[in-house]
């Protein structure tokens, strides 16, 4: 129902309403512990906007897992780093993903392509939901949250792990 040979734009603007209207949007969840957040990790997401309108960033909770920053701090962190774009959204969340998925209208999950077994799982229990796996870029292979967390608790600057805006000063939060 689109009239792309009218060249008015009053009458091709009143067309892209009635057709977006019907487009449902393309919501994925960008489930981690991002502790901390790093440039692969921010590298994931910019990427995931050029396929999804909107991408959650889910903070998981991990009552068994010893926390190196607490859920606020990395929460804090990952608004800095997408403040100015309006499609990210970071929040906590506890439970299954794939339940978090369905509370946020999401059918999408974006991981790295290491938790491949995840994906499996997540889609067993709900076929609803895909399990998108972007590989990281060549240079971002070895950065990982536990790397990035040993170098700063020895001492060292993790800074151009982090992404930009983000600093150590962050993390002693």
């Amino acid at each position: 129902m689109i009239l792309i040979c009218n060249l008015r734009s009053d009458v091709l603007s009143v067309t892209l309403v009635k057709f977006n209207k019907y487009v449902m949007e393309r919501i994925a969840i960008f489930p981690g512990s991002f502790d901390p957040f790093t440039i692969g990790h921010e590298e994931i997401v910019k990427r995931g906007l050029k396929m999804f309108d909107k991408i959650v960033i889910a903070v998981g909770i991990n009552a068994v897992k010893k926390e190196f920053l607490d859920v606020d701090t990395r929460i804090a962190i990952i608004r800095k780093v997408f403040e100015d774009v309006d499609n990210v959204i970071v929040m906590s969340y506890s439970g299954l993903t794939v339940d978090f998925c369905e509370q946020m209208g999401a059918n999408f999950i974006i991981r790295g392509l290491r938790t491949a077994a995840v994906g499996q799982a997540n889609k067993a229990m709900d076929s609803s939901v895909e399990t998108v796996f972007l590989l990281t870029s060549p240079e971002h292979t070895f950065i990982s949250s536990t790397i990035v967390r040993d170098i700063f608790m020895n001492g060292g600057n993790a800074n151009k792990f982090l992404p930009t805006n983000v600093t150590i000063e962050d993390l002693r939060q």
